[in-house]
């Protein structure tokens, strides 16, 4: 999607819009959000995260995660970035879907989040993991 106005960046993003360029992007900019929209990516342009910066409720992160992830942790939260879902995980790594759910649930407590999304943001924001 190429956006002309600013209002409409929130609105498109709440109806699934999966990538959002500005219309004077270059051919090579198109031609590379449209192969990440096709992996599962999300693809917001320098132009579109700047509009929308001003209005997001700033919530107070530390830096730091308080307690570091194990390497096995980072794998999981590796392949949470890949969107895998607990069993596609659990077979990559041959572990249970249980175990896998323990991971999880030890990424969220750690780096103190509420969901998949927010790992994986906080978790390559910290440098754990490259998207």
């Amino acid at each position: 999607m190429l956006v002309e106005e600013v209002s409409n960046i929130a609105e498109s993003l709440r109806q699934q819009v999966r990538g959002i360029l500005p219309t004077h992007a270059a051919e090579r900019e198109i031609t590379v959000a449209i192969e990440a929209v096709h992996a599962g990516l999300t693809v917001l342009h320098p132009v579109a995260i700047d509009a929308l910066l001003p209005n997001l409720p700033i919530a107070p992160q530390s830096v730091l995660p308080t307690q570091s992830l194990t390497a096995r942790e980072v794998e999981v939260l590796t392949m949470m970035a890949e969107g895998l879902a607990n069993k596609s995980i659990a077979r990559r790594l041959q572990i249970s879907e249980h175990t896998v759910k323990f991971h999880i649930s030890s990424i969220f407590s750690k780096l103190n989040v509420a969901s998949r999304t927010e790992a994986v943001m906080l978790g390559a924001r910290q440098g754990l993991i490259l998207l």
